[in-house]
Order: structure tokens, then sequence, then C-alpha cells
């Protein structure tokens, strides 16, 4: 555990809980930190399949720490200008993480918050959550978090959540395409350990790999180059080791040897 997060390891799934409760696990610029190192660290373990993030206590996330936003207001353009590049930072490292992430937002999920729901490859809510990109309220904008809220809730959405500074339900999100599962409140681990279960099945490989696919395929044109690349990398993957125990354990019908 570190000062802002409670991080658990087991049968090669980490969960990584954010550890602020009392504030509603508000971000500050330790929580930036602690979550872009212990990110790196689980995104170069070997033996990790799934990370799960989630959140202890009623919220998931409530963006920015009251204190921090109020030390913010009196620092420089420059002190400004390189928390934000920490935050986005911070961000990248986890929607680069080559482990796949499932998010697990349990309670309201607010501004920052958003962004760190944006950035999970699966999500998960309880019904009854609300997220809220609050930042024009404030004079402020969600512009660090903005690329990966744009690709994850779509651009028509966006335009407005980011322009009214609206709450929207968990079951919107769903319909939106931004939240893949929803559960009620007491089903919702049931529902994040059914989708742990489902990566684990698969080659740790292969999950990998998928992962970085949809990110170089995604907005890129439909080239020459582009057909080689995809012809390359099911080779490459066919004739790996994982590749051919994948196959011929479906052919066998029998469990691969990485389950």
């Amino acid at each position: 555990m570190t000062s802002t997060l409670d991080i658990q390891r087991r049968d090669g799934v980490a969960r990584v809980w954010l550890n602020r409760p009392d504030v509603r696990n508000a971000f500050n610029d330790a929580v930036v930190a602690e979550l872009d190192a212990a990110f790196r660290e689980l995104g170069a373990d070997a033996s990790l399949r799934a990370i799960v993030l989630g959140g202890h206590g009623k919220a998931f996330c409530a963006g920015g720490d009251l204190n921090w936003m109020r030390a913010m207001a009196g620092y420089s353009w420059q002190r400004n200008r390189a928390d934000a590049q920490a935050l986005a930072d911070m961000l990248w490292t986890i929607y680069t993480c080559p482990v796949p992430v499932v998010g697990r937002v349990h309670g309201d999920c607010y501004a920052g918050g958003v962004g760190l729901a944006a950035v999970c490859d699966v999500l998960v809510a309880a019904e009854g959550v609300h997220f809220c990109l609050s930042e024009a309220r404030l004079g402020l904008l969600p512009a660090t978090i903005g690329p990966y809220v744009v690709r994850a809730l779509g651009q028509q959405a966006s335009r407005r959540y980011f322009t009214t500074a609206e709450r929207f339900s968990a079951a919107e999100a769903h319909r939106l395409g931004f939240v893949h599962e929803l559960a009620s409140a007491g089903a919702i681990d049931a529902k994040v350990d059914a989708v742990v279960q489902s990566l684990l099945a698969n080659g740790p490989a292969a999950v990998k790999a998928a992962k970085q696919l949809v990110r170089d395929l995604a907005g890129a044109p439909l080239s020459a180059e582009l057909r080689a690349d995809t012809a390359r990398r099911i080779a490459d993957i066919r004739a790996s080791d994982e590749g051919r125990e994948g196959v011929q354990a479906f052919l066998d019908k029998r469990k691969p040897g990485w389950q």
C-alpha cells in the first residue's frame, strides 16, 4: 500500500484502489505521481494478466482535491503547466499499460475521475452512479482528460457534456457506449470478476497484442501499409508458441496451457 493507493496482487490479477475515501478519492499531486508509478510497475510485471482499478469509500473519484485546486490558483503559469503535464503523463501511462485495465466505478465519478474511467479498457459501473465533466462550471477545461474521454464517450456526446457540465447517469453512459457493463451495487464485484475471468481465459500475449492492435487501428487509413502490417501481426502470433498451443488445444478439445 502507498500513501494514497491500496494495491493487492493475487493469481495474476492486480487490484488498484484509490484510497482517500475521506475526500472522495480526489486527485492531488501525490495521487497522480503514485498512480503513474504504480501502473508503470504493474505494466512491466510479466506475471500479471489483468488490473482492476477501483476506489474505496462512497465515490470512485471526485476529480481534483479542493486543497490542491486552492494551491494551484496561486501557481505561476509554468507551475500550472508542469502540474497539468504530470496528470497528462499519468493518464497516458494507464492508457498504454500493456496489461488490460478493468474499471470498477461503484460511486460517483467527476471531472478527472471521468478521465480515469476513460483510460480503462473495460468499464463496469454500478446502477445509480453519476458522471460529470464539471470543469466548465469552474471556468476550466477537461483538457488533459479530453483525448481519452472523446475517444471513449464519442465526439457528439462530449460536445454536450464538456460544454454543459451536466451530470449524466451510468445508464446514459452505458447507452452511449462509455460504460460497457451495468450492475447493481451488490453485484458489481461479480460483474468485474466475470470480465477478469474472460481475460484470464485468453492467451496472455494475445490479449496484450489485441489491446495494442485497437490503439494502432483506431483512425488509421485503410492503406496497403496497414494491410501488410496486420498480415504480419497475425503471422507473428500464429507462429508463436502461444499461438501454436492455442490452436492445438482447440483442435485437441482441451484447455490451453495458460489456463
